[in-house]
């Protein structure tokens, strides 16, 4: 009877503790080994066993159109590999290993490019990167070529991502494939970057369009027979899609291609705070940002949070200190919904091919506008289920990107096609007059002591634009209810002169109470001209021509109507 009393005084807590004694120690590792290995897996977004059960046959690209879209009828359609599968590289069988392979290596092939300064009017400079098709068609190549003015070759405008230039591995990528094909290329850096520094108190940011409006229209002015066409990645591409709604049929654009755009910059910053690896992502932006201010601090110490912006963790906090403070934005939040490009493809006209991956870990899918492209005839959405952010590497090599060879296809096809945009109305932004002078004809850089380049004229033109220029900084996307105009630059030159014409001979009537027909015209055109750009401008403007004149209106009005008054008012009514 002992022993079966001692057997009944040992737990179940007991009994398990020497069966996990029993297991050998090998075990445990092999299946901490097994869990780690899961974890990983999911956590980094492999998708290597699921590409090995399908035998890797690459998943379908998924188009969203218009079902009345002519785009897709006479272009997409017509593009092979847009009904064709896309099958990631298998060794790089993750968003973030494609993403990561890119940055560090991306394999580019070698290319060498021609650079021309270019002055805009506000006084800043931009880097202008020529790849011509003679570059890259073999034997010997004559740098100091130059693109004659009734070249007939298509010309492409590529705009780089956040703090990426012509020298990233993806923009060599296309640059590359579109000059063999026979077209010339030009890569429109950001202003502060490729090595050019700032020579104004302007920094580019997520939605700003102004430079590459004036950059677009100074090359249509100087090829005017070669259509234009663009091609914006990342954020370029969100600055690309607001710029063709705010321009509209007014664009030279004959077509073109947004690539891993954010689309949505509010969805995107929440998404980027979501997940330890989309947190890794953010810091990394922010080394970015950081490194590029920098280069610049001179300046951006005195605009803006020297501190705060040496102190930022994130892309949000950096914008909080040197873009919402240079950019004159209320909050972070209403410069991210303001620069979004989601709120802009209503206006496009241009042909557009939009390219997202569904698991890219910096733009995620949550902001695709899904809707906005369907609602659009204009524009064709392509999204694929891999591809990573800017990736896409294809082949067991890794050698080509996948989108680069789509947009060469929708481009070539575009092109061909009758479908292709061209500008119905002549560009009114005043600015080729002053672009004409502007471009660095020689080779005149000014080498900083920092190891700058900055462009150097050889007259006073450059001088006087910064002299009558209005103050660059990006007013034309603060929220309606703020009311700002002597800071504005959004506005165009022109408009802004016929606004200083309307503004003295409005006064000078008030002064000689005299009419004059020329100055209703004028006041007329003005205020057609603000109407077609910026549809808020006509209502805010009769506020403010309401709200400034009444006190004026309300005496002359009381004056005539006095005596009127006499029979209905008391006389203290009427003498206050």
């Amino acid at each position: 009877m002992a022993p079966a009393a001692c057997v009944d005084e040992i737990s179940a807590a007991d009994l398990f503790l020497r069966a996990v004694a029993m297991v050998p120690v090998a075990h445990y590792l092999a299946a901490s080994l097994l869990g780690l290995l899961i974890l990983f897996y999911n956590l980094f977004e492999f998708h290597f066993l699921r590409d090995l059960l399908h035998g890797f046959r690459g998943d379908p690209v998924v188009l969203t159109f218009n079902p009345a879209s002519k785009i897709y009828e006479g272009v997409v359609s017509k593009c092979r590999i847009f009904h064709q599968r896309y099958l990631p590289t298998p060794w790089l069988a993750s968003p973030h290993l494609q993403t990561a392979f890119l940055h560090f290596f991306g394999r580019p092939p070698c290319v060498t490019y021609r650079r021309q300064l270019f002055s805009v009017c506000d006084g800043g400079t931009i880097a202008l990167d020529w790849l011509l098709a003679s570059d890259v068609a073999g034997g010997y190549s004559n740098m100091d070529k130059v693109i004659s003015k009734d070249d007939t070759a298509p010309l492409v405008i590529v705009i780089p991502g956040l703090t990426s230039d012509s020298a990233s591995p993806y923009i060599k990528h296309l640059t590359y494939v579109m000059a063999k094909q026979g077209w010339n290329v030009v890569v429109s850096n950001h202003r502060g970057l490729a090595g050019i520094s700032i020579t104004s108190d302007c920094f580019y940011n997520a939605g700003w369009t102004e430079d590459i409006r004036e950059v677009i229209n100074h090359l249509h002015q100087e090829y005017p027979k070669a259509h234009l066409f663009a091609v914006g990645t990342s954020v370029g591409a969100n600055i690309l899609v607001k710029y063709l709604g705010e321009d509209a049929d007014n664009s030279p654009v004959a077509g073109a291609a947004s690539i891993c755009s954010p689309w949505d910059l509010v969805v995107c910053d929440r998404f980027l705070t979501r997940k330890p690896v989309q947190r890794l992502y953010n810091r990394a932006l922010t080394m970015g940002l950081k490194d590029y201010a920098k280069l610049h601090k001179p300046v951006l110490a005195r605009l803006a949070n020297w501190e705060g912006i040496r102190k930022s963790c994130s892309v949000r906090e950096f914008d909080s200190h040197a873009t919402c403070l240079v950019g004159k934005f209320e909050t972070v939040d209403t410069f991210y919904r303001c620069c979004s490009s989601v709120n802009f493809t209503g206006n496009i006209v241009v042909p557009l091919l939009c390219i997202s991956a569904l698991d890219d870990p910096l733009c995620t899918r949550e902001a695709i506008p899904w809707d906005e492209c369907r609602a659009n005839k204009n524009i064709v959405l392509a999204t694929t289920a891999h591809g990573g952010h800017l990736a896409y590497f294809k082949g067991l090599t890794a050698q080509s990107l996948w989108w680069v060879e789509a947009v060469r296809e929708f481009l070539s096809v575009l092109h061909a096609s009758p479908f292709i945009h061209g500008q119905k109305k002549a560009s009114t932004h005043g600015l080729h007059s002053l672009l004409e002078s502007s471009v660095d004809k020689g080779p005149f850089v000014n080498v900083m002591e920092d190891g700058m380049v900055a462009a150097m004229t050889s007259d006073g033109a450059h001088h006087e634009h910064k002299e009558n220029s209005y103050d660059p900084i990006n007013h034309d996307m603060k929220p309606e209810d703020e009311v700002d105009y002597g800071d504005q630059s959004g506005e165009r030159t022109e408009v802004d002169a016929d606004l200083q014409q309307s503004a003295v001979s409005l006064g000078q009537r008030v002064e000689e109470e005299s009419y004059d027909p020329d100055v209703t015209a004028s006041v007329t055109s003005s205020m057609n001209q603000l109407s077609r750009r910026h549809r808020t401008s006509m209502w805010l403007l009769t506020y403010i021509a309401i709200v400034t004149t009444w006190p004026l209106v309300g005496s002359v009005l009381h004056n005539i109507f006095r005596k009127k008054l006499k029979g209905f008012l008391p006389a203290a009514r009427i003498r206050r």
